[in-house]
């Protein structure tokens, strides 16, 4: 059992964490034609909307409510009614996703009562639906923020008392995954002749293609028909602890039994995933799949001979630490240092130590002096790399020195195999090959190559070559 504890330094350096309304605001991008809207300053909006579009390299929605210091003190209503109604104007788009900031929250703006105000005073705001995630920015990380949005979702926008639709699941997954994780999912689900309502579904919406049109909202994800509808699911697969508030919301409002994972990156997890969709189909397991864990049980006796007892120190959220660094334990390697961004409960069973809270600083110091081989982390983590001269394994958001961070996949068994076989390939890149100057020369054999190098000292730098005009002549034996 891992002792979990917390860095008591006064501030952050070279910080893990990122904030809850960003965590919110990514979560509202997964629905079709939403526009995310953060209530505070224009600086917080601006800060995610750089690190989202860095990561994706994609054209990201987001708008503000651009509170000031004078709206701040006399209370934000005139300018949360005026952002919906020029967003609505302007974007026209199905969902408003509204997430609070430390500014507001701190305030104590009554955000509900000013979404039913505005409602009263301008009745064309009936046609958009306005979820709000209350995601102060001093309560949790970025990963509690993505909670709070879905929990919201699902609390609000599906229909109480929709009739059961047979063979439909809703899957809940964590921001954790990507947008190729969650197709990969979608896959499986489908393979058993179900179909998944995914929310929220990035997939759609951030998995890098360009629309037809130019639209100012998502250009992708759940339609808002298939979220009202939500309640009508056999069944829901929540894929996080993180997404258990959720899981247990859409459950008390609707009645859909859920099941959750706390990871399935792995093959003991996907083999719990598998089963349990067998058990909701009432199918076989498809012969793809049986292949495809196949050859992830393979591939893990491939990269078993490089992970066994490799040292590697691990830094992300808590669900993310959690399946990497199981699967990883499960593989040989050992977690020498595991830092990350809040509580979960989790945490205590990851098979390491200790468990830290706190930032990249001390996950750099703690690499150092468990002396570890790997470094896994999002790309802030460069620095700590180059300075202990180590090899770092990019995980998680932001990556934004990589291209193609949409279509990185480490769930299921394809994405397990493909993860196993990166973290190998990194671990075999470190490897060092012997060379002429790594085997010293015996005393007598140094001794003698001494007398050799100053007799050839005097020959010229350049040999002449033949003159290729005039070669010598060839005599060849007459025949008799």
């Amino acid at each position: 059992m891992a002792l979990v504890t917390e860095t008591k330094k006064s501030c952050s350096v070279n910080p893990l964490k990122m904030s809850a309304p960003l965590g919110a605001s990514f979560a509202f991008m997964g629905l079709e034609s939403c526009m995310p809207l953060m209530h505070g300053s224009q600086g917080c909006t601006s800060f995610g909307l750089v690190l989202l579009v860095r990561h994706f390299k994609e054209a990201i929605p987001l708008q503000t409510t651009a509170m000031n210091e004078a709206t701040t003190i006399m209370g934000g209503y005139d300018n949360l009614a005026k952002a919906l109604l020029n967003i609505r104007q302007r974007a026209k788009p199905r969902v408003i996703g509204l997430c609070t900031t430390g500014l507001t929250e701190t305030k104590g703006d009554d955000v509900d009562g000013y979404i039913r105000l505005a409602r009263q005073q301008h009745p064309e705001l009936a046609d958009t639906a306005v979820v709000h995630a209350s995601t102060p920015d001093y309560v949790g990380g970025f990963q509690e923020g993505w909670a709070a949005a879905v929990t919201a979702i699902v609390s609000t926008l599906p229909r109480e008392h929709e009739p059961r639709r047979e063979g439909v699941v809703a899957l809940l997954p964590g921001c954790h995954l990507s947008p190729a994780d969650i197709e990969e999912l979608r896959e499986t689900i489908e393979a058993f002749g179900l179909q998944p309502l995914v929310v929220p579904d990035i997939s759609g919406s951030l998995d890098g293609h360009i629309p037809e049109t130019w639209l100012g909202t998502t250009i992708g994800g759940t339609p808002l028909a298939d979220i009202e509808a939500l309640g009508g699911a056999v069944h829901a697969l929540a894929v996080g602890e993180q997404m258990r508030p959720a899981a247990e919301a859409l459950q008390a409002r609707c009645g859909v039994p859920f099941t959750l994972f706390d990871r399935l990156t792995g093959l003991t997890a996907t083999d719990a995933l598998v089963r349990r969709l067998a058990e909701i189909s009432g199918r076989e397991v498809p012969a793809k799949l049986r292949r495809q864990r196949s050859q992830l049980v393979d591939a893990m006796l491939d990269c078993h001979f490089h992970t066994g007892n490799a040292k590697i120190a691990l830094a992300a959220e808590p669900d993310l630490l959690w399946a990497a660094g199981s699967f990883l334990a499960e593989m040989g390697a050992e977690l020498v240092a595991c830092v990350t961004t809040g509580k979960s409960p989790l945490l205590e069973r990851l098979p390491t130590s200790e468990v830290l809270i706190g930032d990249l600083e001390d996950f750099e110091r703690s690499a150092q002096a468990a002396g570890a081989e790997l470094l896994m982390t999002h790309a802030h983590g460069r620095q700590a790399a180059e300075r202990l001269g180590l090899p770092l394994y990019r995980i998680g958001i932001p990556m934004f020195d990589r291209v193609g961070n949409a279509h990185i996949r480490q769930v299921g068994y394809r994405g397990t195999r493909d993860f196993v076989c990166a973290v190998a390939n990194t671990l075999i890149e470190q490897i060092g090959h012997h060379g002429p100057d790594d085997w010293p020369l015996p005393a007598a054999s140094a001794a003698a190559v001494e007398r050799v190098v100053p007799a050839v000292a005097h020959v010229p730098a350049q040999i002449p070559r033949r003159d290729k005009a005039a070669p010598s002549p060839i005599h060849f034996p007459e025949r008799t």
